[in-house]
């Protein structure tokens, strides 16, 4: 099982950025961690993190195009507003499960609201890392549930 996690604007930065918001653990960790726990799982875990909104829908398209089994995103502020990351989900047939490290329903208002959630299976949010293991499990399920 082949499954795709991406990483959206300013993750790079996490360890360093707002360690009130999302802790200190770093990107490479979290990836470590999901690496792990997709062997247990018996599912790849390929990472992918962009800063630029064009390079996160054209590995979209490549993960359709490659017949990923399933897909986390944790698409960052693109969340709220993104259209056309939304509809480059849209496009695939596999489960999606979003991901937030905070509880956005907590957050700003703006952060309330997720221009994925009709094309997402669903969202695990506020757990810190582990909402993206949570998230990696629950893909698997949907996966083989299909």
């Amino acid at each position: 099982m082949n499954v795709l996690m991406l990483h959206g604007v300013n993750h790079n930065m996490f360890g360093k950025r707002d360690p009130a918001q999302y802790g200190t653990i770093t990107l490479a960790e979290i990836d470590d961690k999901l690496k792990a726990l997709g062997r247990e799982l018996n599912a790849e875990v390929d990472s992918f993190q962009t800063n630029h909104e064009g390079e996160m829908c054209e590995r979209i398209h490549q993960a359709f195009t490659d017949g990923v089994d399933a897909v986390l995103i944790n698409a960052g502020a693109w969340t709220h507003y993104s259209y056309g990351i939304r509809d480059a989900l849209a496009i695939m047939t596999v489960p999606i499960v979003e991901v937030h490290m905070s509880n956005i329903h907590a957050r700003e208002a703006f952060r309330h609201h997720s221009v994925f959630a009709e094309v997402v299976n669903g969202q695990i949010c506020g757990f810190g890392v582990d909402s993206y293991l949570l998230a990696l499990r629950a893909a698997v399920s949907a996966a083989k549930a299909r």
